[in-house]
C-alpha cells in the first residue's frame, strides 16, 4: 500500500481507510502511548484489545480511556504471563507491542525485572506469535536510548549502538529478536525507535516515563521546574504524531524490518523547553540543578534524531508544533491532574 493511499496527516489529512474491522492488540495499552493509540484505532473502526498489568510504576491508568471505555476490550494481565498472552495473540491482524519498563534509572536498580519485561517477555511474545499467529504484523516500540551518547547529530540509523544503561541493552535485544523472527521465520515485524514523546495521558507522578511529565506537575503545583544541566539538546514528538507513525508501520506492506527513527526538526535545550512551558503556563520559575551522580553516569548529553528513512519509506513527518503540543498538554492536566497524581 502506498502511504498516500492512507490519507495520512503528513499530507494535512486524516487516516481514513484500512483499519475498519481490523483486529488489533496493544500490549501496554493503558499506558500513555498505548491508550492514545487504542482511542485512535477505535475511532477508525478497528476491533481493539488491550493487555496491561496496571503495575503502578509502569504508567498504566484506567482514566486514560475516559469516554472510550466501551469501545475497547481491556484484559488486565502481564506480558510475562505466557498463558494469557498466548490466548490473546490469536486471531489478531496487527499487534502493537508497546509494553515495557521505561525508566532508565529503575533498570539500573532492578536489572532483572527490566530484563524480564524488555527482553524475555519480548522473546516469548514472538515465539508465541510464531506458533499461534504467524500471519500477524507486529509493530515494536523501541527507543533512541540504545544509541547511547551521540557521536554526531542528528543521529541516524547507521549510528553506533552503545547503550549506557540496562534499559538500552534490553531494548536492543528485543529489537534483535524482532529482526531475527522476521528473517528466520518470516514474521512481519516493524521497529520504530521513539524519541521523547509528550502529550496528554503521559505520566506526571514522577520522571519514570519522561521528565516533561514531572515538570508539568511542578508547574501546576506552583513549584520551580527542576532542570538538571539545562544545555542538553533534545527533540520531542507529539504523541499524535507517534500514533500516525505506528499506524503507518502497521499498515504499509513494503516497510523494512530494520529499525526506523522517529524525531523532530525542532530540537531545543532543556532550559529553552522549561522557559517555553513557563511562558505557556503564564507563571513559574526554573531551578537549575547539578546531575545526581547516578544519573550523570547514564545521561547521553545532546540528542536529536534524523528520521529521513521513515519519511522516505512511509511518508511520515511530524505535523504538530512543540508549542501546540505543550499548550494542549497543559490544558489537559489543568482539567484532569487529580487522576494522574
Amino acid at each position: 500500500m502506498n502511504p498516500r493511499d492512507l490519507g495520512s496527516s503528513v499530507a494535512g489529512e486524516t487516516f481514513l481507510g484500512s483499519w475498519a474491522g481490523q483486529r488489533t492488540l496493544i500490549t501496554g495499552g493503558l499506558g500513555f502511548i498505548g491508550s492514545t493509540l487504542a482511542i485512535r484505532l477505535s475511532q477508525l473502526g478497528a476491533e481493539v484489545t488491550i493487555i496491561d498489568s496496571l503495575i503502578p510504576q509502569y504508567g498504566g491508568n484506567l482514566f486514560n480511556l475516559n469516554g472510550h471505555e466501551n469501545k475497547v476490550r481491556v484484559n488486565l494481565s502481564d506480558i510475562r504471563d505466557r498463558y494469557s498472552l498466548e490466548a490473546l495473540l490469536q486471531a489478531k491482524d496487527v499487534i502493537f507491542n508497546l509494553a515495557g519498563q521505561t525508566s532508565h534509572l529503575d533498570s539500573m536498580h532492578d536489572p532483572e525485572t527490566d530484563l524480564a519485561i524488555n527482553g524475555t517477555a519480548q522473546l516469548s511474545l514472538l515465539e508465541l506469535c510464531r506458533r499461534v499467529n504467524p500471519g500477524a504484523r507486529i509493530v515494536f516500540a523501541s527507543t533512541r536510548q540504545l544509541y547511547g551518547k551521540p557521536h554526531y547529530l542528528p543521529v541516524d540509523e547507521a549510528h553506533p549502538i552503545e547503550p549506557v544503561d540496562i534499559n538500552g541493552i534490553n531494548k536492543l535485544s528485543a529489537e534483535l529478536y524482532h529482526r531475527l523472527y522476521a528473517d528466520v521465520y518470516g514474521l512481519s515485524t516493524r521497529i520504530l525507535r521513539l524519541t521523547n514523546t509528550i502529550g496528554p495521558r503521559m505520566r506526571i507522578r514522577d520522571a519514570r516515563q519522561t521528565f516533561v511529565g514531572i515538570w508539568i506537575r511542578q508547574l501546576l503545583a506552583g513549584e520551580p521546574i527542576d532542570v538538571w544541566g539545562g544545555e542538553q539538546l533534545r527533540d520531542f514528538n507529539d504523541v499524535e504524531d507517534v500514533i500516525d507513525a505506528l499506524l503507518l508501520a502497521g499498515s504499509l506492506d513494503h516497510l523494512a524490518s530494520t529499525p526506523y527513527n522517529l524525531g523532530s526538526p525542532e530540537p531545543l535545550s532543556l532550559r529553552q523547553l522549561a522557559e517555553l512551558m513557563i511562558r505557556l503556563h503564564g507563571s513559574g520559575e526554573i531551578r537549575l540543578m547539578s546531575f545526581p551522580a547516578e544519573r550523570k553516569k547514564i545521561d547521553i548529553g545532546d540528542y536529536y534524531s534524523c528520521y529521513d528513512p521513515f519519511q522516505r519509506d512511509a511518508g511520515w513527518r511530524p505535523s504538530r508544533s512543540l508549542e501546540a503540543t505543550l499548550e494542549r498538554t497543559l490544558a489537559y492536566y489543568r482539567l484532569h491532574q487529580s487522576h494522574y497524581l
